[in-house]
């Protein structure tokens, strides 16, 4: 039988329940048990497909797509590739692919009840929140566990206790710790701030908020206690004795260098132990995987702990740079390809809405130009693909990012000083990136681009091919625009080379330039989202290799 974990959040979002949840996960995976992670986003969206990145944070694309159909007989259906960061956290810890289905939003819950509810599937019953929509969310969760055949499922609940849209959830919470007692355990994420002024950490905030999950009916197992520095123990006795849990379950998780490391910690203060133990799990005897294994695991970390001598900095001109999660799996891309090659990275975000950012650029021994969507900041970043070309600093282009590329190449090379996509202006005379033909008769915005994992097929003797060694690859993708053909056979005769396209050759997935001494790449997909600590994105990996020769050619 399936043992369930979930995962809450106190005093404020954004402390660190993912890594929490992906850290816990992995311990099971130490123990040889099948696990799976699932996230409960509380908003009203259907997926997080069509939210601003500085208000949310990135937008994980997965490798399958869910056609979501919340009642069979109806043609209502809702396509989902499109799922919240978190889930890129939990793929680089457990080295696994996750299935959209696993991320549940408020808007599918509501949805579906709703529907049911016009189809005629509670006739004569008043629909309420109890038992309708918490059944829909039990069920649900039920549901992976089962079609999964897993041991352990962790549920990881977005936003704070307290919020008023995720108490719903909180009370599905309730009822499977009543129905499934002694199958199930409750780890509540808080944050212990350090007052510097005193010299001490605050437990005040860590009792407010368990006293508000009290309130839901749910009393915690385990507090995971998120703070600058680790606990003292009078701190740690502070908050079992106020908060009704045993010392040894109040767990220390302070900032590190690295979250790869939090496993690794949790498992010094036995946490893995203490869960199994209220679980009744006993570890499996099973033949690991390398990433599975606890000496493996600690082998890579003290590689991401490791200061090396050489360090590179890379420039990643966009627009949404408020918020460093807007781009993190593109920045995890990055160390983990600057780990396999033995040198530190700085990453430098700059907003291109600000042109005297871009007077830095030749500083720099790589840049990343990254994904996007709209008007705002776009010349800036076409300037900063233009600087990359002239300069010859080694380049890569993210999705909007390749079609950028391709518009300063235009512009430049081929003389088109209006060219440009129909997404930023439609009646541009030299529309160089437009809409895909499947896109064009498209009215609705949610779920409907070119999502998900595709084959890229990819021609010898390009930088791509000797990236990832194949002719055929698989890489996932979000997007609407293409670069199109025409255009790009008139670059040819100054260097670009459509160096991989679909199976028909008519969409382009990826451009170079043909240049011996410069790297310059595009790229419509996301080789990002497929990175691991352990193995690294192929593009990646050669992107830091052509910085760090560039760096020791021009130092």
């Amino acid at each position: 039988m399936t043992k369930f974990i979930f995962i809450t959040g106190g005093v404020y979002s954004g402390i660190g329940k993912g890594v929490t949840t992906a850290s816990i996960t992995k311990l099971f995976q130490f123990r040889g048990y099948k696990v799976s992670i699932v996230k409960i986003d509380p908003y009203l969206n259907i997926d997080p497909g069509t939210l601003n990145p500085t208000e949310h944070g990135e937008c994980f694309v997965t490798e399958d797509v869910w056609d979501y159909k919340p009642v069979e007989t109806m043609n209502q259906v809702f396509r989902i590739a499109e799922i919240d960061q978190d889930f890129g956290t939990y793929e680089r810890f457990i080295g696994k692919n996750i299935h959209p289905s696993h991320n549940i939003t408020s808007g599918q819950v509501y949805v579906d009840v709703i529907l049911k509810e016009r189809h005629g599937e509670f006739l004569g019953k008043t629909v309420q929140l109890i038992p309708h929509v918490t059944d829909v969310i039990k069920n649900r969760l039920r549901k992976i566990a089962k079609d999964e055949n897993l041991d352990v499922l962790l549920i990881e609940c977005g936003g704070t206790v307290g919020d008023l849209e995720g108490m719903v959830f909180l009370e599905a919470f309730r009822q499977m710790r009543l129905e499934l007692e002694g199958e199930t355990c409750l780890v509540h994420v808080t944050m212990v701030p350090f007052n510097e002024t005193v010299g001490e950490l605050k437990t005040k905030p860590t009792q407010h908020s368990v006293r508000q999950l009290m309130a839901a009916g749910l009393q915690p197992d385990i507090i995971v206690c998120r703070s600058s520095i680790y606990l003292d123990e009078g701190s740690r006795k502070k908050i079992s004795l106020f908060c009704n849990v045993p010392p040894f379950r109040v767990i220390s998780n302070p900032d590190v260098n690295s979250v790869y490391e939090i496993p690794l910690i949790f498992e010094k203060q036995m946490l893995g132990d203490t869960i199994c133990n209220l679980l009744k799990l006993q570890p499996k005897l099973v033949e690991f995987s390398p990433i599975e294994n606890y000496s493996e695991w600690k082998k890579l970390v003290d590689k991401f702990k490791c200061v090396f001598k050489d360090e590179i900095s890379i420039a990643m001109p966009g627009k949404y740079t408020k918020i460093k999660d807007s781009y993190v799996s593109i920045n995890e891309a990055l160390k983990h390809a600057a780990v396999a090659n033995n040198v530190s990275v700085n990453i430098t975000w700059l907003d291109t809405e600000n042109e005297d950012n871009l007077k830095q650029l030749a500083s720099f021994d790589g840049i990343l130009l990254t994904p996007g969507f709209g008007n705002r900041g776009v010349e800036g970043m076409i300037s900063a693909a233009d600087i990359a070309i002239t300069k010859k600093i080694p380049y890569l282009g993210i999705c909007f990012g390749s079609q950028l590329m391709f518009i300063a190449l235009c512009r430049r090379y081929l003389n088109l000083k209006d060219a440009n996509s129909t997404e930023m202006n439609p009646d541009t005379t030299n529309p160089v990136v437009s809409k895909m033909d499947e896109q064009k008769s498209i009215e609705m915005l949610g779920g409907t681009m070119r999502l998900g994992a595709y084959d890229v097929y990819v021609k010898p003797e390009t930088r791509v091919f000797q990236a990832y060694q194949q002719e055929i690859i698989k890489e996932r993708f979000r997007h609407r625009f293409h670069i199109v053909n025409a255009y790009a056979k008139q670059c040819e005769q100054f260097g670009l080379i459509v160096s991989s396209t679909d199976k028909t050759g008519e969409i382009i997935n990826s451009i170079e330039l043909n240049a011996p001494d410069h790297f310059c790449v595009g790229v419509q997909f996301h080789p990002e989202f497929k990175s691991r600590p352990w193995a690294p994105a192929p593009l990646y990996d050669a992107f830091i290799k052509a910085c760090k020769e560039y760096k020791k050619l021009n130092k």
